[in-house]
């Protein structure tokens, strides 16, 4: 239901003439777990990741306050394994991501990241934060870093949800994964920052 959920988020927006381009995913392994690291540029980040990653099982690291108010996908954040950190309880915050390692670890899943903390309203990249990778490779060692690039959908929000711009070309691409084993999580954060900008 989650996916056919963010399917029907990601295509409706062919309404507005959005073009929707996918590539990389065949580079996606499904034997193993994955972390996926991408830019953030609004809320409609989530349909494409759930979509393009949808045999990695995708869960999120999402704010507290996104586990309220918003139907269905506040739902899915507080029961489908993501986990709600409150970033006013940073030690909370880590045992949470370190469990959800723990957890993608066990069933093979993805967990997805944004560590530029907040989402980027003019498309402009935000210094990547380290914190958040390297709690999740603590307690999933064999996991590997998948870098996933979001472009456009900043473009379609420029102006709220209300008018969204029309004809944005919104670009999904997924770089080669990266063996985090032996990396400095500065360093990995930095060159994922760099492959994605």
């Amino acid at each position: 239901m989650v996916d056919i959920l963010n399917f029907a988020l990601l295509y409706s927006l062919k309404i507005l003439g959005a073009r929707i381009s996918f590539r990389g995913f065949e580079k996606v392994p499904t034997d193993r777990p994955i972390i996926i690291v991408a830019n953030h540029q609004s809320t409609l980040d989530i349909p494409p990741v759930v979509v393009g990653f949808r045999r990695n099982h995708p869960k999120f690291i999402s704010k507290v306050e996104l586990g309220k108010g918003i139907p269905s996908i506040s739902y899915n954040l507080r029961h489908g394994g993501s986990v709600l950190i409150d970033r006013k309880n940073p030690r909370q915050s880590v045992k949470d991501i370190l469990m959800l390692g723990k957890h993608i670890e066990e069933n093979n899943y993805a967990a997805c990241i944004f560590p530029e903390g907040t989402r980027s309203r003019d498309g402009k990249l935000k210094q990547f934060m380290p914190a958040g990778i390297a709690s999740l490779i603590k307690t999933s060692p064999s996991a590997l870093v998948v870098p996933f690039a979001i472009g456009g959908n900043y473009e379609l929000m420029k102006h709220g949800y209300f008018p969204m711009t029309f004809g944005v070309h919104l670009k999904y691409t997924v770089f080669d994964p990266i063996d985090p084993t032996g990396m400095d999580s500065a360093e990995l954060a930095q060159k994922i920052e760099d492959m994605i900008r």
